[in-house]
């Protein structure tokens, strides 16, 4: 006979071990970012942007008329501190003010009726068949990370890691929100993401949601390669801090060098109701 108790234990204790175990090196990370820097860098946010910008400023200019808000992975693996991996992005997103201005443009665009779409990340069992993968991908198959036992079934998904934030509920399930089919590595040339955008006049899109290096560069990317104009949310995603690197920083250099557009939470909704 099972033993309830015995079950509900190992399952809280093996969730903690997971988060636990990628906390590891955040500490050494953040140290050994300003040894060996001057004075003045020691100071300076290395997330600030240039003071003397090399390259040449955007001329984007929203039209709602064919926009829309996309987000990456607004889920509670990415997002919450129950999330699997909190212990590597939780710094970034709490530094970043992320679930809160993720909510924020939920909350503008659906006040300027633009169209929203969300891409999320499931891994079904299926999924753990894979016979190669990158280091990611390994990591995130190793702790559960967006696991969700059937593509066809909800069984067990609320309130799991693969779940949305609570506070995006709302938002997403309102009826209007597309939800695309999931995105099984990084980008979106995995998914509908695209289809949904073209088939609702879209060609123009902010971009937001986690994790900034990964899954919210790749979509930039792919977006980008399929003809669409993107301007990029900087403080509505963030992105893992480990001891090979600082995935927000790595992900803001290549949205500067990219996107058609770097936008505080602030300055989109300043744009969103210049153009409203």
């Amino acid at each position: 006979m099972c033993n309830c108790d015995d079950h509900e234990h190992e399952h809280k204790h093996n969730k903690i071990s997971r988060r636990t175990a990628l906390r590891g090196g955040i500490a050494a990370t953040a140290a050994a970012a300003t040894v060996g820097g001057s004075a003045q860098a020691q100071t300076e946010s290395p997330y600030a942007d240039p003071a003397k910008p090399a390259l040449p400023p955007s001329n984007m200019k929203l039209d709602l008329s064919r926009a829309a808000l996309v987000v990456t992975d607004p889920q509670i693996d990415f997002l919450s501190p129950d999330g699997v991996s909190w212990g590597v992005v939780g710094q970034s997103v709490t530094d970043h003010n992320t679930v809160e201005n993720i909510e924020t443009l939920f909350k503008a665009a659906k006040a300027a009726d633009m169209t929203v779409a969300v891409s999320p990340h499931y891994y079904y069992p299926t999924d753990h068949g894979w016979k190669f993968e990158g280091a990611l991908e390994k990591l995130m198959h190793k702790i559960g990370m967006f696991d969700r036992k059937d593509a066809l079934s909800l069984d067990g998904f609320e309130g799991s890691g693969a779940d949305w934030m609570p506070q995006y509920k709302k938002y997403i399930e309102d009826g209007k929100t597309v939800v695309t089919s999931p995105h099984k590595v990084y980008g979106n040339d995995t998914n509908d993401l695209s289809l949904q955008l073209r088939k609702r006049g879209v060609d123009q899109v902010i971009l937001s949601g986690m994790s900034a290096n990964l899954c919210t560069e790749s979509h930039m990317r792919e977006l980008l390669e399929q003809g669409f104009e993107v301007a990029v949310v900087k403080d509505a995603t963030a992105a893992a801090i480990v001891p090979e690197g600082d995935g927000y920083l790595a992900a803001l250099t290549n949205f500067r060098f990219m996107a058609n557009a770097v936008w505080s939470t602030e300055e989109t909704l300043g744009m969103i109701k210049a153009a409203s």
